[in-house]
């Protein structure tokens, strides 16, 4: 900690030790413009970038490029951010700020120098943290913590993607060890199997908010167990089920040891409902209760979120495995094999069926819900198995559809704008449509010269990261270099998500003929970005990736694609504001959500996708593009089939010609006009303070207030 002689540091070092810094551009700001180089250089880690350099040169710097006001008022901002808490920051929030939520995510993506996320699953998590935060309802978040994260991916000379692992630097990290009153670190156990788990606590501050996470690799424990928590999602089924033990049943004693009672506990996603079983025990042991009393209890506090439209994609654990683990869990629910078993089955009596966590989480919560419209009706026709006396509309599982977190991803350049054309404290009337109309008086060229602006930023980004990362660099023979043919000019397409079957990254290639005639058009030309992380042992994955990597050097295409490796928030940010299109081809109904397209809105760029997930509500036919009209065929041949021609065609007959239709000062003006109209219909709508305030009033307030007969 910097001493006396060096207020400024001291100021900087309390900054980056809460993670408020990474969504309030008053916070990190200050760190980029004292070095821009070594900001990039750390991967936009404050507590790294300070170690770099010594108090004297910070406050010489500070000094020196008239950043030391600004320093001070980010200090003033955070103090008063975090100290409005309580009922003056959300008096809605009744009760939950004595007994708060508890958060339970398998990862948490807050920010790209945190690395213990790995995709949309994590993001929505982090979103939903700092939502919380902004709007004063009381979330303890509660995860785990892997050392080495999520693979670091590149590209071989062969264009196949390689993963690696690489531990991070905790000392670079806003975390604190949770300590007992003698200084040592609080320990809680686990029994696993035939053995004990030891964790260790880390506690990191996002905003008025924490985050606590457990952390295996603890003295005592055997090798094994003290990688459980080494990785995200990595190893076979035996360390899944332990890693999600340790989530639930962990997770629940971690909060008891810290003295923290929630009032209500978010399960997001199946991951953490084990948890369900540790909270039945503990009111049978202490209130002496039968385990349908029990039961019912802890369902009256609990919300689930499932976020998985594919059966595919559900945990579900072979039944002796699943005893092996928590068979010891049993006895003290006083169940029997079949009834235990059963809480994880549809049919009771099966004795193939598999453990599934998410029927485990829906028999054991109140609340339920998908996170968009369509998904929540794929939902209640996939689990109405579990209720065979209801109509599939009656299933009770709703739906809040998901929203992003505004301030992590609004370009500054955008929120100047924003800050011009809207009333004071804008940021404060993000849920109501109120609070965004006032965009529709923006000036069209001062909307059209920000986001050139962004996209010229995009194109060198693009060139840096071509130039550095491991991937085909067009150095052979007869090849380009990707990117290379990256104009301003150019309608600029952006695709940027899991390479996983179903999102069909390679739909766009389907017709090579007509692909070429898209990107080469001599008057109209395409340029394309790719991104995003296979599955390491998703081999097809892996092959639409190298297909699309191929395409980049293919001199056909004259360098206008590019694959940029290791997608990341980092990377995710500069695609999402700088691209004039995001394109998502899902297989319908297959994409439960999609944010990354309510993140485009937010910067003026324009959707092109499917009508599944949160666009097949969005989508009013003048604020982005449709992809066909939601046609379904049960052959995903055809179906493949019949969305590529739909594909060519909004492309070619919509989105194309409207991008070029400009006027005298080369202005698209209807363009303009539906990337406004695009912010203000659904800026609103898709925010993480509209969800934010969806589950405070539909889920977490009721929550204490349930009755058995609403179960």
């Amino acid at each position: 900690m910097a001493d006396n002689r060096f207020p400024l540091v001291q100021k900087l070092e309390e900054i980056a030790q809460n993670l408020w810094w990474c969504w309030q551009p008053d916070g990190w700001l200050v760190f980029r413009d004292l070095d821009p180089e070594l900001w990039h250089k750390t991967n936009h880690n404050p507590i790294a970038f300070l170690d770099a350099l010594s108090p004297k040169e910070i406050e010489d710097r500070a000094q020196r490029t008239a950043v030391a006001s600004r320093i001070q008022n980010a200090h003033r901002k955070l103090r008063d951010y975090v100290d409005k808490s309580g009922p003056k920051a959300c008096m809605s929030a009744g009760t939950l700020h004595t007994k708060p939520v508890a958060y339970f995510c398998a990862e948490f993506g807050i920010h790209e120098s945190f690395p213990i996320y790995s995709g949309g699953l994590g993001i929505l998590a982090g979103d939903h943290m700092k939502a919380s935060s902004d709007l004063g309802i009381p979330i303890v978040g509660v995860g785990l913590f892997y050392p080495l994260g999520y693979f670091q991916q590149s590209i071989d000379s062969n264009g196949w993607q390689q993963e690696e692992y690489g531990r991070t630097d905790i000392e670079t990290l806003p975390l604190t060890k949770v300590k007992n009153e003698d200084g040592r670190p609080v320990t809680i156990e686990v029994e696993v199997g035939q053995g004990t788990i030891k964790s260790h606590i880390w506690r990191a501050p996002v905003g008025r908010n924490q985050l606590l996470m457990l952390d295996s690799d603890v003295p005592g424990n055997n090798p094994e167990d003290r990688q459980l928590t080494s990785q995200l999602y990595g190893g076979d089924q035996r360390m899944r089920i332990r890693q999600e033990i340790l989530l639930g049943i962990g997770g629940v004693r971690a909060l008891e040891a810290l003295d923290i009672t929630p009032g209500v506990y978010h399960l997001n996603e199946g991951h953490s409902a084990f948890a369900t079983f540790e909270l039945a025990r503990r009111y049978m042991e202490r209130e002496e209760l039968f385990f349908d009393e029990a039961r019912d209890k802890v369902m009256r506090q609990t919300v689930f979120t499932t976020h998985t439209p594919v059966p595919a994609g559900h945990d579900r654990f072979p039944i002796q495995l699943f005893e092996d683990m928590l068979g010891w869990m049993r006895p003290k629910l006083k169940l029997d094999h079949r009834q235990f078993h059963g809480y994880g089955r549809i049919d009771l009596d099966d004795p193939n069926e598999p453990f599934c966590m998410t029927v485990l989480a829906l028999k054991m919560s109140r609340y339920r819900n998908g996170v968009s419209n369509l998904h929540g009706e794929v939902s209640r026709r996939m689990w109405k198995d579990l209720w065979p006396e209801r109509e599939v509309k009656d299933v009770p599982i709703g739906h809040i559809t998901n929203g992003v977190h505004v301030n992590s991803f609004l370009a500054p350049e955008m929120r100047g704008l924003y800050d011009k054309y809207l009333e004071p404290g804008w940021e404060n009337r993000l849920a109501t449509r109120e609070g965004w109309a006032g965009l529709g008086n923006l000036e069209p060229g001062e909307l059209w010269e920000t986001h050139q602006l962004l996209k010229s930023k995009l194109i060198d980004f693009i060139n840096e990261r071509v130039q550095n990362q491991k991937a085909p660099s067009g150095d052979k023979e007869g090849q380009v270099t990707p990117g290379s043919g990256f104009d301003q000019e150019t309608l600029t397409i952006g695709f940027a998500r899991r390479f996983a079957t179903y999102k069909r990254a390679d739909l766009l290639m389907r017709d090579m003929e007509r692909f070429k005639k898209l990107i080469n058009d001599a008057e109209r030309p395409v340029q394309l970005v790719f991104a995003g992380k296979a599955h390491p042992a998703d081999e097809y994955g892996k092959a639409l990736i190298q297909k699309i990597v191929k395409a980049t050097t293919d001199p056909v295409f004259e360098g206008r694609i590019v694959f940029l490796t290791d997608y990341d928030m980092n990377i995710a940010r500069h695609m999402l504001q700088g691209v004039d299109v995001w394109l998502n081809n899902p297989r319908r109904p297959q994409e439960a959500c999609g944010t990354s397209g309510q993140k485009v809105v937010l910067n003026g760029a324009l959707n092109c996708s499917i009508l599944d997930g949160w666009w097949a509500e969005a989508y009013d036919g003048r604020n982005g593009f449709a992809i066909g009209n939601g046609t379904e065929y049960a052959d995903p041949g055809k179906q493949d089939a019949h969305d590529a021609k739909e594909l060519y065609k909004v492309l070619e007959n919509e989105v194309i010609p409207l991008y070029y239709d400009k006027d005298q000062t080369g202005m698209p003006r209807e363009w303009i006009e539906r990337v406004k109209w695009s912010i203000i219909s659904l800026g609103w709508r898709f925010c993480a303070s509209r969800m934010l305030l969806d589950y405070l009033n539909h889920a977490y307030l009721p929550a204490s207030g349930a009755t058995s007969a609403e179960m």
